[in-house]
């Protein structure tokens, strides 16, 4: 079983508690920066590992509560997979504790438990008033039945009982899928001298690998995962839900902002115009009119643009979804199902949030023909369904796709059946890929194996073992053996043993060291049957280690040359113009004495010489002697 891991968030009104209460279960101050300790607030989010016994791994967000810093708050919920809302015992539900709850329930937190805090400060009677407070104020949401725990983070009180209970929530969480598309969007950026630029965010989805290559979007720009941090410790790898430090190469510092997105594949749209569908507050101050100016809040970003209406030209309240659209002023990456808030830039307040329908949107009509049509695309075709969850999990057989898309059988069954007349999917044993994942995973082979052909041409191949375990970032294993399979058949690979390679490639010797290799060739030749060490030919020249042992294994996989013991090779020619000189000079069988008079050598290279025709199926031994078993010719 892979391990788990998760992001909790601590939300609520300020100075209610929660980085105390996030001390208390980590033993970690959250509060980093001056200005925090000064002023006692969370200005930015806060992280602390939560450690487990049980091999699950999780990070809390301590997320700040002031209204001012709403901004911060939006980024740091924004991935986590359960919220712990911080009540104060001797405050109750504040203005904050409410727009925290609507910004929850709009970014799709689906898990809470409410922690009431400061208990040690009030009586019984009053913690049971601010329960039924608390209990007032979840009713009609998703968080109605939360689990609610009294602590008191200075006394210890009920912080295990807390810290049990996450434990157990967590276990109801559904784990984000580490097979899908690398995504990390970027909440801090910062650089560490004689490291250079760092990146820090919590991954949404997918793995990253030391050495992994990256991209930054919106801009575009190429870089690499030079190391990779959680919790200050150095991991080879860092996987969906963790919250990770990524050191990149290749961008420089003032080429990252807060709201880019790090991503590994060519999943992710970047977009200024997207369909959405919003539900709005219950309580705005002033109605929205068409073309409102907004400011958009999704994943880490923070943009602004303007809402525009099909089917009305102002909204003052409403409990439906409405289906609209979001034209930005910047570019965003966005994929469908993708979750976001959006607050007005005057009076401040938030005013909304939803999903994205379509990262993709375009300009419409106004009116009820638009309407239908994003109403269906809302829904999704199936087709549309199936693409969707095979994009995030890679490789399924037809009954996941049911249980993931919820659709009947039948549906299914056709969806796929049109999908793959149309070249959207590959079947594969029982089993569907998107083809654009095919595509993916194949350009990335073919790169793999081109480096290392460059770097190592004397090598038969890479090995499919090391080539599978570098996918298994990206892709799981049945899928990596299923492409790898498909390109061998379409004679886009060769495979040696266990090598692999493109089609076209041949082994040759690399040009840096050509000519030297060349001359060592070439003594190999001339010493004929009185060969040396290996080693001996390369004493006293540059070449280094890895390019002896090379050249060797690359000689005798071309059959240039035949290995006559652990650390001494034959040349070829050599060796079969002997054999066929001692089959010209001898009988049907012969014996050592003979072997020495027609080669003149000592039984140093006698004897593995003739252990070498016995090998080759030329000779065997018999009473002593050898016998030829191939004719003269």
């Amino acid at each position: 079983m892979d391990a788990a891991y998760y992001t909790i968030g601590m939300a609520g009104h300020i100075d209610h508690g929660k980085t105390t209460l996030t001390k208390a279960l980590t033993n970690v101050d959250t509060d980093r920066l001056k200005e925090e300790k000064e002023r006692n607030i969370s200005i930015e989010a806060g992280y602390a590992p939560l450690h487990t016994e049980d091999g699950t791994y999780v990070s809390i967000v301590d997320v700040p509560g002031h209204e001012r810093f709403i901004r911060q708050m939006i980024a740091g919920v924004a991935g986590i997979d359960l919220v712990v809302l911080v009540v104060a015992a001797d405050e109750g539900v504040m203005p904050q504790t409410k727009e925290h709850l609507e910004i929850l329930q709009f970014l799709g937190i689906k898990r809470c438990m409410v922690a009431v805090t400061k208990i040690d400060r009030v009586d019984q009677e009053l913690q049971e008033l601010v329960g039924t407070d608390i209990k007032e104020a979840l009713e009609g949401t998703i968080f109605a039945d939360a689990d609610m725990l009294f602590v008191d983070s200075v006394s210890g009180k009920g912080i295990e009982e807390l810290r049990t209970s996450i434990f157990t929530a967590l276990k109801q969480v559904e784990f984000r899928d580490r097979f899908g598309s690398f995504r990390l969007p970027i909440d801090q950026v910062f650089t560490v001298q004689g490291q250079g630029t760092i990146v820090r965010g919590t991954i949404y989805e997918g793995v990253v690998r030391q050495g992994s290559s990256l991209t930054v979007l919106p801009s575009g720009k190429k870089a690499r995962a030079r190391n990779i941090q959680v919790h200050h410790e150095d991991v080879q790898e860092a996987r969906a839900g963790q919250r990770t430090a990524v050191n990149v190469t290749g961008v420089d510092r003032e080429q990252i902002n807060r709201g880019d997105v790090l991503v590994a594949s060519n999943h992710f749209l970047v977009s200024k115009t997207i369909d959405v569908s919003i539900r709005l507050v219950d309580d705005m101050q002033f109605p929205i009119k068409q073309r409102a100016p907004i400011k958009l809040h999704i994943g880490t970003s923070e943009v602004m643009g303007k809402i525009v209406f099909f089917d009305r030209n102002e909204v003052q309240k409403s409990s439906e979804e409405i289906v609209c659209q979001l034209r930005l002023d910047d570019e965003v990456v966005v994929r469908r199902g993708d979750r976001f808030i959006i607050r007005r830039p005057t009076p401040v307040e938030t005013i909304g949030g939803g999903w994205v329908i379509d990262p993709k949107g375009e300009k419409y009509r106004f009116g009820k023909e638009t309407m239908a049509m994003l109403e269906q695309k809302k829904e999704g075709t199936p087709a549309d369904l199936v693409a969707a969850v095979l994009d995030d999990h890679i490789m399924l057989n037809e009954q996941q796709i049911i249980q993931y898309t919820s659709l009947d059988k039948a549906v299914v069954n056709e969806a796929l059946n049109s999908g793959i007349q149309s070249g959207q999917f590959l079947p594969s044993g029982g089993k569907y890929v998107l083809t654009k994942s095919f595509e993916t995973a194949k350009e990335l082979i073919l790169g793999y194996l081109r480096d290392f052909q460059e770097k190592y041409p004397m090598r038969a191949g890479m090995n499919k073992a090391e080539l599978r375990q570098i996918l298994r970032s990206r892709f799981p294993k049945a899928f990596i053996d299923f492409v790898i399979a498909e390109m061998l058949d379409q004679k886009l690979l060769k495979q040696q043993e266990q090598y692999l390679t493109n089609a076209e490639f041949q082994q040759h010797l690399p040009n840096r060291w050509k000519a030297r290799l060349e001359e060592i060739i070439d003594q190999l030749n001339q010493d004929g049957l009185q060969i040396r060490k290996w080693e001996d030919y390369f004493r006293d020249t540059p070449l280094p280690e890895e390019v002896a042992r090379d050249l060797k294994s690359y000689l005798l996989q071309t059959e240039k040359a035949y290995a006559l013991t652990d650390d001494m090779v034959i040349d070829r020619q050599v060796f079969q113009q002997a054999v066929k000189q001692l089959r010209s000079q001898t009988g049907e069988t012969f014996n050592l004495q003979d072997v020495k008079e027609v080669w003149n050598v000592s039984r140093k290279f006698m004897i593995p010489l003739l252990e070498l025709l016995d090998e080759w199926g030329w000779t065997t031994r018999e009473d002593g002697n050898r016998r030829w078993l191939v004719s003269e010719n």
